[in-house]
């Protein structure tokens, strides 16, 4: 019997009060489940966020006293929506790059194949800052080798569908990233296990006043040093993703 599909909404939010209350407001009419995750903001974003869940009876507000980075809130995020016995959790960012109007494309494509990871592959406009476009693509070429497979589009994009059980499951059983990285190394690792991958194109924008916290160096030496620790990973698999391509 296919278990039923009962998913929530899961945003990590890190001084983000500005555009959340907005986006919120968009999710009201789906009346989904939503999981807001303060990663340690300050107490003006934090006070929004406590609003917000006094506000909309479908919000539930998690808090995290110390920063922990987006890897760090998505993970308690997916932790507490398993613990809450949903199914599947969308995340999007709190910053307004995603387009919310292909929230219903996502869900539809998780609930016909309940048990693949749905990503988003991101179709940019001239808002995103040149070397991040063009530095996804090292991301990709590494996701590519350590998976063997083109199936991962872009491991980057933050606009996602997780199946909980098998994230749940491996959160507990292995210390994934806190940081950016984070979004990278949990596709790959649910790759090894068996998942299937579905893309989904949709915009993504990055607004003149957005917030963005992605540290440059220091998070592409995190991002650097997990691809290369997932490489002797993919070695150690090396028969067993090869024999999944001849299956």
């Amino acid at each position: 019997m296919t278990p039923a599909f009962d998913p929530c909404i899961l945003i990590p939010v890190y001084n983000h009060e500005d555009p959340l209350a907005s986006i919120v407001e968009r999710l009201a009419s789906r009346q989904l489940p939503c999981i807001l995750v303060d990663d340690g903001s300050h107490p003006s974003c934090a006070e929004v966020i406590r609003a917000l869940a006094e506000q909309y009876p479908w919000v539930e507000a998690v808090r995290l006293e110390l920063n922990r980075g987006k890897g760090g809130a998505v993970k308690a995020g997916i932790l507490r929506a398993h613990a809450r016995g949903y199914s599947h959790a969308l995340q999007i960012d709190a910053d307004g790059q995603h387009d919310l109007n292909d929230l219903d494309t996502f869900l539809a494509a998780a609930q016909a194949n309940p048990e693949a990871v749905i990503i988003g592959r991101p179709l940019f406009d001239d808002s995103i800052p040149k070397l991040r476009f063009y530095a996804r693509y090292l991301t990709h070429v590494w996701v590519y080798i350590n998976t063997l497979s083109l199936e991962i589009r872009d491991a980057m994009c933050g606009y996602r569908v997780y199946p909980l059980a098998a994230c749940a499951n491996l959160i507990q059983n292995v210390a994934l990233e806190e940081r950016m990285a984070f979004d990278v190394e949990i596709l790959v690792r649910l790759y090894w296990q068996g998942l299937s991958m579905v893309s989904i194109p949709t915009r993504v924008g990055y607004p003149q006043d957005g917030i963005s916290h992605f540290r440059g160096w220091e998070d592409n030496l995190r991002i650097s040093l997990t691809h290369a620790r997932l490489f002797l990973g993919m070695l150690i698999r090396l028969p067993r993703l090869l024999a999944r391509h001849f299956r």
